[in-house]
């Protein structure tokens, strides 16, 4: 296990598995009490981008591991043509992708230093669809969710591409990659907006106001659709943040972990409408 950053996290390798295909990552976890098993810390799960890897969510994970926090950062099975976990990018979709994220889910909540009851998700583009849809079918196991530019727009090109499945081929050349009709078999007929909404938690997204990939009208529209959710727009940024963006997405990401650490540890007894106001409040 590597040490990083004056001794304040370590890192190392960690493997999930999902039918058969290795899932490669690496653990980022606070230092301090790595003997005491009765010392437990919150835990986020990070997902990247269509074409991205694990290591999009590092500059995520190291403030994050500082903060206290263990921190996961993954590559999907062929979510991208360097992927180092198993599987064909021929095979991959969004809904093969949650399966990933699921796996993971349950490896990081065996952990023995992992808070079971404190896990959040956060994802980054696509990863941010993947870590929706999964949230909305693991409730109970989700404390919490940042989504970053998340990709909701990809449903809608895929009908503007093709209309139907029947018109689509057997590869299609789609951001930089060759993807494989399984991409799109279930795109043309699930209803993201419907299947996120179950999702009850709070929900922290960030979007560029410039965002030409994905209209920030797509957040605006989550938003809306989550039971409790915050936006906050970076006017200035487009698919992707960088310099003061990413350290204004930084804070509000910090500022809501820690709330809902504080709102967990002290008050759980607390009223969940009480729970919302509080939330908001701090991440104004």
């Amino acid at each position: 296990m590597k040490t990083s950053d004056e001794n304040s996290f370590m890192k190392s390798a960690l493997f999930a598995k999902r039918d058969g295909n290795k899932i490669f990552g690496i653990i980022y976890r606070p230092v301090g009490n790595e003997n005491n098993t009765d010392v437990k810390f919150p835990a986020v799960i990070y997902s990247h981008g269509i074409g991205g890897s694990f290591s999009n969510g590092e500059e995520y994970a190291a403030v994050l591991a500082k903060a206290g926090y263990v921190v996961y950062c993954f590559d999907f099975c062929g979510g991208s043509m360097g992927s180092r976990s198993e599987g064909s990018v021929f095979d991959m979709s969004v809904f093969s992708e949650q399966k990933d994220l699921e796996s993971v889910l349950c490896m990081v909540k065996d952990l023995d230093y992992v808070d079971e009851n404190q896990i959040f998700l956060l994802g980054a583009s696509q990863g941010g669809v993947v870590s929706a849809m999964t949230a909305s079918s693991h409730c109970e196991d989700i404390a919490g969710m940042i989504l970053l530019y998340p990709a909701f727009v990809l449903f809608d090109d895929a009908k503007r591409m093709f209309g139907s499945l029947e018109n689509v081929p057997d590869t299609v050349s789609h951001m930089g990659m060759t993807l494989g009709r399984a991409y799109y078999e279930r795109l043309f007929v699930y209803d993201i907006y419907e299947n996120i909404q179950k999702y009850p938690g709070d929900v922290l997204i960030i979007h560029g106001g410039k965002d030409e990939i994905v209209p920030v009208g797509y957040a605006e529209r989550a938003q809306k659709t989550y039971p409790s959710a915050v936006l906050h727009v970076l006017p200035g940024a487009g698919h992707g943040f960088s310099g003061s963006d990413d350290n204004k997405a930084i804070k509000w990401m910090l500022q809501y972990l820690e709330n809902k650490r504080k709102i967990t540890s002290e008050t759980m007894n607390m009223k969940v409408e009480d729970n919302e106001k509080e939330w908001k409040d701090c991440v104004k």
